[in-house]
C-alpha cells in the first residue's frame, strides 16, 4: 500500500516539513534507509543520519533543532516513537488475516470454535476448549481441555496451552512458551522429595503479550494471573501462585518465584531475579540482573544490584567498590605506619 506525507500527517497529527506528495510503501532504520520508505527519529545519537537517509519521510520530534538541511520530507509529531508504532500497527491491521481450519488440525467434537477463527496444521483442541472470534492459532499449538481463549488472541507456533487455563481478549503468546505447566512444589521427605498436586489453573487478562519460550505455571491452589496490558518478554519464568499487576513489563530472562506479588507499571530488566512471597509496590524499576530478595514497599522506587537496593545507593557503593584495591593499599600502609609509630612509643 502506498500513503502520502499528507496522509500520514492527517492520521498522526503531525505537521509537515517539505512535499506534502511524498509517498511511501515500506518502512526503514533511518540508518538503513531507502527512497520510498518512511523512518523516525526519537533518540538524539542518531540525529546525524537524518541529514543522510535515503528514507523519503522522517518522523521527529516537534521540538528538533536541526543543524543541517534534510533531503527527506519531515512530519513533526509529539512523539516519533510512539507514532511510529501507531503507523507500524495501522499497517499489521491492514494485512488481510487468515481464516479456517487446516484439514491436518485435530478440533475435540466438544470444543467450541468461534467465527472468522484461524486453526493451522497439526493444531490439537481437547474437549470443552472454547476458542473466541477472530483468534489465531498456528501449527503445532496444543489447548488442553476446558480452556477458555478469549477473542482475536493469537498462538504463534507450538504454543502450549495446559488444561483449565483462562486468556482474555487480545492476547498475544509467541512461539514456544508454555501456560500452565505445574507450579515448582515438593515436599522433602526422608526418602526424597514428594510432589505437591497443582491443582490451580492461569489466568491472563486483555491485551497481554508473552514473547517466545516463557513460562507461566499453575497455581497449587486458585490462580496465578498475569493481569492486564502486562508484557513479558521472550525466555521469561513466572512461578505457581504469582500476581503480575496490570501494565507490568518484564525483559528476558527474568525469574519470579512462587506466590509474589507484583504491582501495576513496574518495570525489570533483563534477567531480574525475585524471590517468593514478596509483594512488590506499584511503579518498581528494577535495572537488569538486580536480585530482589523481599519485598519492595515504597511505590516508584528504583533499584539495582545483588541484592537489590536504591539505585542511587548502588551508584555510591559501586564507587566505592571500584576503588578497593587502591584503599586496600593504602589502609595496609596506614597499618604499617601506626605500627612504626607505636614501636616508636614503645621505646
Amino acid at each position: 500500500m502506498i500513503f502520502t506525507a499528507k496522509q500520514i500527517a492527517g492520521y498522526i497529527n503531525g505537521t509537515i516539513e517539505g512535499d506534502e506528495n511524498t509517498s511511501i510503501h515500506t518502512f526503514a532504520k533511518i540508518e538503513e534507509g531507502i527512497p520510498g520508505a518512511i523512518s523516525f527519529l526519537s533518540n538524539p545519537k542518531y540525529e546525524h543520519y537524518l541529514y543522510t537517509t535515503e528514507s523519503s519521510i522522517v518522523l521527529v520530534n516537534k521540538d528538533l533543532q536541526l543543524s543541517a538541511p534534510t533531503k527527506a520530507t519531515l512530519i513533526r509529531v509529539d512523539n516519533a516513537y510512539e507514532c511510529i508504532a501507531k503507523l507500524l500497527t495501522l499497517y499489521e491491521q491492514s494485512k488481510t488475516p487468515k481464516t479456517g481450519i487446516h484439514p491436518q488440525a485435530y478440533i475435540s467434537p466438544k470444543a467450541t470454535i468461534g467465527k472468522d477463527c484461524y486453526i493451522g496444521a497439526f493444531v490439537s483442541i481437547d474437549d470443552n476448549a472454547v476458542i473466541g472470534d477472530g483468534t489465531h492459532i498456528y501449527a503445532n499449538c496444543v489447548i488442553g481441555e476446558n480452556c477458555q481463549i478469549g477473542n482475536n488472541c493469537i498462538l504463534y507456533p507450538n504454543v502450549t496451552i495446559y488444561h483449565d487455563c483462562q486468556l482474555g481478549n487480545r492476547v498475544t503468546l509467541h512461539a514456544g512458551t508454555v501456560i500452565g505447566a505445574d507450579g515448582f512444589g515438593f515436599a522433602p521427605t526422608q526418602e526424597g522429595y514428594e510432589k505437591i498436586p497443582q491443582i490451580g489453573i492461569v489466568k491472563i487478562e486483555d491485551d497481554v503479550e508473552i514473547g517466545a519460550n516463557a513460562c507461566v505455571d499453575r497455581s497449587t491452589m486458585g490462580s496465578t494471573v498475569i493481569c492486564k496490558g502486562v508484557k513479558l518478554d521472550n525466555m521469561v519464568q513466572i512461578g505457581h501462585n504469582v500476581v503480575v499487576g496490570d501494565h507490568t513489563v518484564m525483559s528476558a530472562q527474568c525469574g519470579v518465584a512462587g506466590s509474589t506479588k507484583i504491582g501495576s507499571w513496574c518495570m525489570f530488566g533483563g534477567q531480574v531475579g525475585i524471590a517468593g512471597h514478596a509483594t512488590i509496590a506499584n511503579k518498581t524499576h528494577s535495572g537488569a540482573k538486580a536480585g530482589i530478595a523481599g519485598s519492595i514497599i515504597k511505590e516508584g522506587t528504583t533499584i539495582i544490584g545483588v541484592p537489590a537496593i536504591d539505585a542511587r545507593k548502588f551508584a555510591k557503593s559501586n564507587a566505592v567498590f571500584r576503588n578497593l584495591p587502591e584503599m586496600s593499599k593504602e589502609i595496609a600502609e596506614l597499618k604499617k605506619e601506626i605500627a612504626e609509630l607505636k614501636s616508636q612509643l614503645c621505646k
